[in-house]
């Protein structure tokens, strides 16, 4: 399920409040950060403590070059 637009418009990230990427239908990123918020079923899962660390150079290249911003 797609994540609504207007949501979406208005989702920050919860520890640095910066914006996210949204890549494909799955995942919100934190570029600056470099931490993965999953989507389960088009409700993002916005807690930190269940957040996905990108530390491979190639896979934060990879999930920016996929991201819509």
């Amino acid at each position: 399920m797609p994540l609504d637009e207007k949501l979406r418009a208005i989702l920050v990230c919860p520890q640095d409040r910066g914006p996210l990427l949204l890549v494909g239908d799955e995942m919100l990123y934190n570029p600056r950060l470099r931490l993965g918020y999953r989507i389960d079923d088009g409700i993002p899962v916005l807690l930190v403590d269940e957040a996905v660390t990108v530390t491979d150079d190639a896979e934060h290249q990879r999930l920016v070059d996929r991201a819509e911003s």
